[in-house]
């Protein structure tokens, strides 16, 4: 792999961050500088930090962006639950973001597996 949009965990939460910035401009005007804003914001750090650890030479940089990411991703869910508690979601749309959340969850974790044990990854072989 030659870039980081080859990185099938990178597509993924790239993928969810789309759905989240639409689902967060559906949310209530009062929002906009509250949960839609931290819901944004931590929606993009999961495929930015994936895609600057991507270039990081030693491994420990790599999975230092990677769990960033990781963490990103746990604060969105978060988000996603508040969402549905207060309202701004319906249970279809709920899903729907938990299951790419989890998608994007999943890959991550594969893909910070195969930086451990396989070196870097990104040597066209991994599939995450």
């Amino acid at each position: 792999m030659n870039n980081f949009e080859s990185v099938v965990a990178w597509q993924k939460a790239y993928k969810f961050t789309l759905l989240a910035y639409k689902v967060a401009n559906t949310f209530p005007e009062c929002e906009r500088f509250g949960l839609c804003s931290q819901f944004k914001r931590a929606a993009v750090s999961v495929p930015a930090n994936i895609a600057e650890g991507y270039k990081k030479l030693s491994k420990a940089d790599k999975l230092r962006f990677y769990n960033i990411a990781q963490g990103s991703i746990e604060e969105c869910r978060c988000y996603v639950y508040l969402s549905k508690d207060l309202g701004y979601v319906d249970a279809p749309v709920f899903n729907e973001l938990m299951e790419a959340l989890s998608d994007a969850s999943r890959l991550l974790n594969a893909y910070c597996k195969g930086v451990i044990n396989n070196g870097y990854a990104d040597d066209g072989q991994q599939g995450y």
